[in-house]
């Protein structure tokens, strides 16, 4: 038997993985900020890139939060 679709706690989710996702990007940041001049230019611009895939996450994550908004709105009218 198919589990039933329930959205019940998806923006709580949601909300948590861009909570988690920030403190990775803001973790990188300060790491980049402290030890860049350390690093392999490659690993600094991987490290970079894994970021900018961070803050595209972030924005794929609040358009959810925003869908789902609507379909709640949706499903009580």
């Amino acid at each position: 038997m198919p589990n039933p679709d329930n959205r019940a706690d998806n923006v709580e989710r949601l909300q948590e993985a861009i909570h988690n996702t920030m403190e990775n990007l803001h973790e990188a940041e300060d790491f980049l900020a402290a030890h860049a001049d350390e690093m392999n230019p490659k690993d600094v611009r991987n490290l970079v890139a894994k970021n900018e895939r961070r803050r595209r996450a972030i924005e794929g994550f609040r358009e959810e939060i925003r869908d789902e908004a609507h379909d709640a709105r949706d499903r009580l009218q």
